[in-house]
């Protein structure tokens, strides 16, 4: 009887026990979610930014991740991971019921956790569903969701899941990611004692990390190892090797493949306003209108230009001085574009010792150290040094920077500059720098620096005078003083030339190419006075210029207005475009992870298209190239014409006389680039704050600019084609490298006539001191009759007052 009341006990235990189980089992079944969700699992990618050669340049996000597919995994990491983590993985249906009867039974008798508990399911479905705390219901709920997931999915995409998703220490998730951060290397590209580093971190991160502990992670490197031999995954000869291989992880940054951080910068803020906070984790690529090479050749040049600005007016000392005698240098100190700090260890007569950061030890001889002459002010340097003592002494943390011919003596340049290029055919960026270095400033001068932009905002006066007042390159316009009263200024303005003199009746040609003041500011009060204050300016904004930062006096001739160098590169468009107005743009599409959320349409230049089209289909809404995720429209539509703001005639004679700037005027310097289809313009403002160069060639246009953020002037003599010439230069003439020159062709409508090259009327041949000018077929000059000579006296006489 008692056996059998036992037996009725027993069996109510396991009964309830069962029941109990069961229950817990449906109860955590009904609660837990779906492994089928992980085929619409989203894993955090950050945000990409490339060049449009697919380059990249930027990148976005709180983790670094790389998603593979699993067949772009190499056999090699595979199997690693399985002989660190779990060698039957092919074998359990998820869970590892041996290993995990081993791991219970070392807990009962040691209260500590043992290994072999957790499958690569096991961590799958920890990962991404069950967070990390640490109590029995979650290793239930673990359990459970494994072996749901191994009939849910195949053993590879498990794999996959595991790969892409798990953490490897330094921010690094998946081991894409991790192959980037430890080794600075595609995945493909590891060798087996690497694959083994990274295969052998899923455990502890943070305990294993070769950087952070080499130690402890060759310990387990080897492990793996020596497990990929047990498993006949390697062998002995392989193993051998690899556990002899030296530690080479160092940690990489992200490494984009140009040098492009102002447009990376420009890039994020898109993405943030087009996609808000997912642009930072949906891993969505940004492809911009960036050409590399241009990219490049525009870094050199402007890091150039502002170093050779440099050297022009001294050496303000080192960074740095170290006391006593044991220097090292300081961990702050980082290289800073093509500059690298350094160490100066002795100094001879003539030549110095220094250790060079990343480098070693380094001698600089004399040609390296001669330019230093002692700065006193931007307009002033002392003597020539003699010996190397009078620039640098031991202890000094100096700049040097790396040149075709070794390491030169160099200081980070106080002034800044920008550098924008674009296509003018749609108003594509091609390259665009903000500034000297991103890291040391961010502020990004090409598109939020509104600077004067001096005499490089006369053309588009003059584009004016010749589109709309009546006027010919041949006008002439007296070349004399002007005094411009006004009660409501304290002072009276006296603007001037440049050189201080006055050249009298002065022909439209030659006041543009030598930059004359007096008649731009003559022409445009002409302009005012024969067009009206409110119409000039009208005229004036159609170049995409903002109407509230252009004065409505006199001093607009100038350039006393404010631009940016974006919006001058942009402007200058319309006379290498043949007279368009083109939008400046630099994102070309955008990619989602489902596809292509966003393509540019900028309206584009069409000669060949009627006038009368491109009104039709031109619109504010065709120049946008702003979208937001989701409002694509793949309905078929007409492609955006850029409208016509001045003539084919017009665009072509401001052009002719921007090529004579640069053949024989203020850029001519530039004629060692030894083409014909250059033009462009040098601008300076008052006390040589600002010097510009604006050029271009009917397919590139580029705007270079040198100034000081505070507007401080750079010094006497630092005008446009000093200072900021050579930038503009040393870009297009890498740019421009075997591409064939390309003159605009004279559109109909135009005649070329003989003229006299003083006062400007047409001249009959034989006739002395005569040139060519060309002119609107309606426009020609009458010949010289006796009473032109009168007549032009007259006139000069009313421009006196």
């Amino acid at each position: 009887m008692f056996a059998r009341i036992l037996g009725l006990g027993i069996a109510f235990i396991v009964l309830m026990a069962a029941l109990t189980v069961a229950g817990g089992t449906w109860y955590l079944f009904a609660h837990q979610p779906s492994p089928a969700e992980l085929k619409d699992t989203h894993l955090q990618v950050p945000l990409r930014v490339y060049t449009r050669d697919e380059q990249l340049i930027g990148q976005f996000g709180g983790k670094r991740r790389i998603p593979l597919a699993f067949e772009d995994i190499p056999d090699s990491l595979i199997k690693a991971v399985l002989a660190a983590e779990d060698k039957h993985f092919y074998e359990h249906p998820g869970v590892d019921w041996e290993g995990l009867t081993r791991a219970v039974i070392h807990l009962a008798r040691t209260g500590k956790k043992g290994p072999g508990g957790s499958t690569i399911t096991m961590q799958v479905a920890r990962n991404f569903f069950l967070g990390r705390e640490k109590t029995y219901l979650r290793k239930a709920n673990e359990i459970l969701l494994a072996l749901r997931i191994e009939r849910e999915f195949t053993k590879d995409e498990i794999l996959s899941l595991y790969l892409n998703k798990i953490f490897f220490g330094q921010r690094a998730y998946g081991v894409g990611a991790a192959a980037r951060v430890y080794y600075g290397a595609e995945l493909g590209e590891l060798t087996l004692p690497q694959v083994a580093m990274i295969a052998g971190l899923p455990k502890a991160p943070s305990r294993f990390n070769p950087i952070a502990d080499p130690v402890q992670a060759k310990m387990r490197r080897n492990y793996v190892l020596r497990r990929m031999r047990e498993l006949a995954f390697i062998d002995d000869a392989a193993y051998t090797a690899a556990i002899e291989a030296p530690i080479t992880a160092r940690l990489h940054g992200y490494s984009p493949r140009v040098e492009a951080p102002y447009v990376a910068e420009m890039a994020r803020a898109w993405a943030e306003e087009a996609f808000g906070d997912k642009a930072y984790t949906h891993g969505y690529r940004l492809y911009t209108s960036i050409d590399s090479r241009y990219q490049r050749y525009a870094n050199e040049a402007l890091h150039e230009a502002l170093l050779a600005y440099d050297r022009r007016h001294g050496y303000r000392g080192p960074a740095r001085r170290l006391a006593g005698s044991e220097w090292e240098l300081p961990p702050d100190m980082a290289p800073m574009g093509r500059l690298v700090p350094a160490v100066v260890k002795t100094v001879a007569k003539k030549r110095v010792r220094v250790v060079v950061k990343g480098t070693g030890e380094l001698e600089l001889p004399w040609k390296a150290l001669s330019w230093a002459r002692r700065y006193v002010s931007r307009d002033k340097q002392g003597p020539k040094p003699k010996r190397a003592g009078q620039i640098v002494k031991p202890g000094d943390v100096i700049w040097l920077e790396k040149t075709e011919s070794g390491w030169r003596l160099a200081q980070v340049p106080e002034a800044q500059g920008a550098l924008v290029a674009m296509d003018p055919m749609d108003g594509a960026v091609r390259a665009l720098v903000g500034g000297f270095n991103f890291y040391h400033s961010k502020f990004n001068r090409a598109t939020q620096a509104k600077r004067q932009p001096g005499s490089s905002f006369k053309p588009f006066v003059y584009a004016v005078a010749l589109e709309t007042g009546g006027f010919t390159p041949a006008t002439t316009i007296n070349d004399a003083p002007i005094v411009d009263e006004d009660p409501d200024q304290e002072r009276d303005w006296r603007p001037e030339n440049y050189s201080g003199k006055f050249y009298g009746p002065t022909r439209l040609r030659e006041a543009l190419v030598h930059s004359r003041n007096l008649v731009s500011v003559r022409l445009l009060r002409r302009l005012f006075r024969t067009m009206g204050i409110k119409p000039v300016l009208e005229a004036l904004v159609q170049f995409g210029f903002d109407p509230e930062r252009l004065p409505p006096d006199l001093s607009l001739a100038l350039g006393s207005g404010t631009l940016t160098p974006l919006e001058l590169a942009t402007a200058y468009s319309l006379f290498a475009n043949g007279g368009y107005r083109v939008a400046s743009y630099f994102v070309d599409r955008a990619v989602g992870p489902d596809g292509v959320v966003f393509e540019a349409e900028p309206p584009r230049v069409c000669r060949d298209c009627e006038q009368e089209q491109a009104s039709e289909l031109y619109s504010e809404k065709a120049l946008a190239v702003e979208a937001r995720a989701g409002e694509a429209d793949t309905s078929p539509s007409p492609a955006p014409i850029a409208p016509r703001i001045i003539s084919a005639q017009g665009a072509w004679l401001v052009d002719s006389m921007l090529g004579d700037v640069i053949q024989r005027g203020t850029g001519r310097r530039a004629k060692a680039l030894e083409r014909t289809d250059l033009a462009g313009k040098t601008g300076t403002t008052n006390d040589q704050k600002d010097a510009w160069f604006c050029g271009f060639t009917p397919n590139l246009v580029a705007t270079a600019w040198v100034g000081f953020d505070r507007y401080h002037s750079l010094g006497h003599g630092e005008t446009g084609g000093r200072a900021a010439l050579p930038m503009w230069m040393a870009f297009m003439g890498k740019a421009l490298e075997g591409v064939p020159e390309a003159p605009p062709e004279q559109p109909d409508g135009l005649v070329t006539v003989r003229i006299d090259s003083e006062t400007g009327e047409r001249a009959p041949s034989g006739r002395a001191n005569t040139l060519f000018e060309t002119f609107r077929a309606e426009n020609i000059p009458s010949y010289m009759t006796p009473g032109s000579s009168a007549g032009r006296a007259r006139r000069v006489t009313e421009q006196l007052f």
